[in-house]
């Protein structure tokens, strides 16, 4: 039987370790009998940028009154994880190559369990540039590329570094995505992050796979959730756009398919979770 794993990465702002057990519940009884040939996996970042993030906002606190306080919170703790990630990021230790060293955590967990299984990466809202410029990072290396930030800039030395051990060669490839199957992006803000560049350098990740396909849904309502084809011939020949109102129940209508709170409303909507299950259902069958 063929075995997949479910990988996650969440988007910007304040989120607990768990922030994924709802979703692998009911992807998993989308899945019936097949959701044991599932590795659910859940990759979680936060802690890394979220204790500066509380002292910045203590501080702030501390000295002075100001108004729109949970507007303010959302903007530093989300607008904030971007920054971060960005800042300074070819240094050893980086925020940045920390986040890469959590993806590449889970899936050498899932290549030491299974070194064959195929991979659907879910990735929301900032997640999407995270492990986009993980996975590009890692085909760049591999295929003998300099890479200036995060593991990928000397894998050997990060793995002996963190893990204390070596990796081989197929789990180096494991680790670069060479079996990734699905990409599906919610809410994915990418453009954000190279608009300001000339499109000639505007360049998707390669193809991991023949049967590779990326999915990117976002609501027209969401503001932080941006199509991705417009932004280069590279990302329109590799990614189908699809548009979804994310939240159709009549409560969640009312509440958020009309205006940017629609932004947290995806891994809950029945479209969302439909895409995923038949992207699960094609590797375990």
């Amino acid at each position: 039987m063929s075995q997949t794993a479910l990988l996650t990465v969440h988007g910007m702002g304040e989120t607990p370790r768990d922030y994924a057990e709802k979703l692998f519940e009911a992807v998993a009884g989308r899945l019936g009998g097949l959701a044991p040939r599932v590795d659910f996996r859940s990759v979680y970042y936060q802690d890394i940028l979220k204790p500066n993030q509380e002292t910045v906002w203590a501080r702030v606190g501390e000295t002075t009154h100001l108004r729109y306080a949970d507007l303010r919170r959302f903007l530093l703790f989300g607008f904030g994880d971007a920054a971060g990630l960005e800042n300074r990021k070819e240094i050893d230790g980086s925020v940045y190559e920390l986040a890469q060293e959590a993806i590449a955590r889970q899936l050498l967990g899932v290549a030491r369990h299974d070194p064959s299984a195929s991979i659907v990466f879910l990735a929301q809202s900032l997640g999407g540039q995270v492990l986009s410029s993980y996975i590009y990072d890692a085909q760049k290396a591999l295929s003998g590329g300099r890479v200036q930030a995060g593991i990928w800039k000397d894998v050997d030395a990060w793995a002996l570094r963190a893990l204390g051990e070596r990796l081989t060669e197929p789990e180096k490839r494991f680790l670069a995505g060479a079996t990734c199957a699905s990409f599906v992006t919610t809410g994915c803000n990418i453009p954000i992050f190279c608009a300001a560049h000339k499109q000639m350098d505007i360049k998707p990740i390669a193809r991991p796979t023949e049967r590779f396909e990326w999915i990117n849904l976002y609501d027209p309502d969401d503001a932080l959730g941006w199509p991705l084809q417009p932004l280069s011939p590279g990302y329109a020949a590799l990614v189908d756009d699809r548009q979804i109102n994310a939240g159709q129940g009549v409560v969640t209508w009312i509440l958020k398919s009309w205006n940017p709170l629609s932004h947290t409303a995806y891994w809950g909507d029945g479209q969302v979770l439909d895409v995923l299950t038949q992207r699960l259902r094609l590797e375990v069958a």
